[in-house]
């Protein structure tokens, strides 16, 4: 165990945590720099064994590592953008995803469930292969292909070539039809599991191992992030975050004031996932520990929770009506 390569970066993972933990920002970086670490001990353990790349290449986050809304534990949303299109880039590229999944999961970044890592030949691929997938997933209009567009909307390069994602999303834009782009991705984001019931109380989860608990994610920050996701396709804003999409958007989606205010309800709610989530693991993050809260902070859980289905139902509104 002691020749493990990337127990580095699990030490310094254990080191920082702690302190990284109390503020989203600083959390959001340390997530950044573990990432960093494991994928450049990959790229050298690959080396060792097979020789340097050989093509320029990007890797890139994706989910909530490429919005840099992690909380304590992420799972894994990568892809690999290479130059060459040769075979030998093919699978040496394939073998470092494998190599930077194997090593981000030994770090504590589980595997994506849904496979959305560059260990995938569907996320690993040629710049012009990718340009290809992109064109084929606009021109499908399912919902498995708009859920695709929507993961790689929320990409962003980490390591090598930055330009490679940013010219994959000027061709998406380019290319769609936005009018059907925000058509589909509106129905593909159009079910909000409810967090409050008529007598106005936490409809927390009732059975099972987060039960007393409040489905944070599903409930309260998705309603934000696809409601300003899908704002940003409208005006083709490249930025991934949901305060930066907040803030590139114009004023005749949402005024000056409300940006503000929209802020400190998604910033409020990023802190609340941090200080009050269940943070034994990965799959339990995603879950308020409600009697956690005070009773001034239940009604302000509450109303943010009701501010973020106000601005979803706001972006639907503004689109349908366009």
């Amino acid at each position: 165990m002691t020749d493990n390569p990337y127990l580095a970066a699990v030490e310094y993972r254990t080191t920082h945590m702690g302190e990284a933990s109390q503020d989203h920002f600083k959390l959001n970086e340390l997530h950044d720099a573990i990432m960093n670490q494991v994928i450049k001990i990959s790229i050298n353990q690959l080396s060792i064994r097979s020789g340097p790349p050989p093509s320029p290449f990007s890797i890139f986050v994706m989910g909530s590592a490429g919005r840099l809304e992690q909380s304590v534990w992420s799972d894994q949303d990568h892809g690999i953008i290479y130059h060459d299109e040769s075979n030998e880039a093919k699978s040496y590229f394939l073998a470092l995803g494998k190599e930077i999944s194997k090593g981000l999961h030994f770090a504590g970044y589980p595997y994506c469930d849904g496979g959305v890592m560059a260990s995938n030949p569907f996320w690993c691929k040629s710049i012009d292969e990718w340009q290809l997938q992109i064109t084929n997933w606009l021109s499908d209009s399912t919902w498995e292909s708009t859920r695709y567009l929507l993961i790689f909307l929320d990409g962003r390069s980490i390591l090598g070539e930055g330009e490679y994602v940013e010219s994959l999303k000027t061709h998406l834009y380019q290319t769609a039809n936005t009018e059907q782009l925000l058509s589909n991705s509106l129905r593909n984001t159009l079910h909000i599991k409810k967090g409050i019931n008529l007598l106005g109380q936490l409809l927390t989860e009732t059975h099972g191992p987060h039960s007393g608990t409040l489905p944070i994610k599903e409930i309260a920050i998705l309603p934000y992030v696809n409601a300003l996701r899908l704002i940003a396709i409208k005006e083709r804003v490249m930025e991934t975050p949901t305060l930066s999409r907040l803030e590139k958007i114009s004023t005749a989606w949402i005024p000056g004031h409300d940006k503000q205010f929209f802020k400190e309800q998604f910033l409020k709610l990023l802190n609340y996932r941090l200080m009050y989530g269940d943070h034994t693991n990965y799959d339990s993050g995603h879950y308020l520990v409600v009697k956690r809260l005070t009773k001034e902070q239940t009604k302000e859980v509450k109303e943010i929770i009701k501010n973020g289905y106000g601005l979803f139902h706001h972006v639907r509104r503004l689109l349908e009506k366009k």
